[in-house]
């Protein structure tokens, strides 16, 4: 297994503060890789096909609370990790801890170590930037791609006002709610207990070093230092001849028409069932879930090509 980033101090939110989840009673499984511990949830026959549902930022898998009884409905195997930073996993409490490069290492080696094979990736915001990555470096490891209101940002595209403002809110907002943030990225809203639910795995501004700190690692100039290992990744999706799907929303203002690039590039991406799914904001495993599920279902069903 690769070199991990050593980490001196991590805070582990408390079990209580998960308790009552709306929707959401999975059982969570945990996996140690280089000091650290990742949470998943892991349901439906081991054996069946696997769908991994890569979360962004600031969520956790009580995003995919809507999807994922579709997915087992039709016979999946649903696999749904939190972030170090995230959810149930433990949170690095210092910035210095904390890394794009980092969190591509820490995901690619729990991959490993729970020897995830055909698996179908379903990933949005940072899930993208992240799982992507984790494809690059395990291809043979994946069926098939889903990508939903993400990308792979090199630092050469042009980066929308939206994501500015949302950066800028990041980093010098002295009030960062989660679920309230959550909530605003959503066309159909969320309830009271949703917001909670988003809430939970930060008692307080402490837990919140890695929500801070994501935007800021999202390559938007030529000198970032992923640039070149997002541009290796690249290399391989255009030469990517395995399924890929593109779900994007019509309300995302940082994502929308990102679908594009990828549509154009990827050998896989040709004759898709591509969708732009409307009335969803960037959150729409929230405003769409049910439907975005059922498209990967029907995309599953259909065999690599030959």
């Amino acid at each position: 297994m690769q070199n991990l980033p050593r980490v001196t101090q991590v805070l582990r939110t408390p079990e209580a503060r998960f308790a009552n989840l709306p929707d959401f009673a999975y059982t969570p499984h945990y996996t140690e890789v280089g000091g650290v511990r990742i949470a998943h949830i892991d349901e439906g026959p081991r054996d069946a096909p696997t769908v991994l549902l890569m979360h962004g930022e600031p969520t956790w898998s009580f995003l995919y609370r809507k999807m994922i009884p579709v997915l087992l409905d039709a016979g999946m195997r649903v696999v749904a990790p939190d972030l170090v930073g995230f959810g149930r996993s433990d949170k690095p409490a210092h910035k210095s801890d904390y890394s794009y490069l980092f969190h591509v290492q820490w995901m690619s080696a729990w991959l490993q170590a729970n020897d995830l094979q055909n698996v179908t990736l379903f990933c949005q915001d940072w899930g993208s930037l992240i799982g992507l990555r984790m494809v690059a470096e395990a291809p043979e490891r994946f069926a098939r791609i889903v990508l939903a209101n993400g990308g792979l940002p090199t630092g050469m595209e042009e980066v929308p006002r939206a994501f500015k403002i949302w950066r800028a809110f990041s980093r010098y907002s002295p009030w960062f709610p989660i679920g309230r943030i959550v909530k605003t990225g959503c066309v159909a809203g969320l309830s009271p207990e949703e917001v909670a639910a988003y809430d939970a795995p930060f008692p307080s501004r402490r837990y919140k070093v890695a929500a801070r700190l994501f935007p800021g690692f999202v390559p938007t100039t030529p000198q970032d230092p992923e640039r070149q290992n997002n541009e290796r990744a690249w290399e391989l999706f255009k030469r990517w001849d395995k399924p890929f799907l593109t779900l994007f929303s019509s309300r995302d203002p940082v994502t929308r028409g990102g679908h594009q690039v990828w549509q154009e590039l990827v050998p896989g991406a040709q004759g898709q069932a591509h969708a732009i799914t409307r009335q969803a904001g960037h959150f729409l495993q929230e405003d769409k879930g049910v439907e975005v599920a059922h498209a990967i279902v029907s995309f599953m069903k259909v065999g690599p090509k030959d």
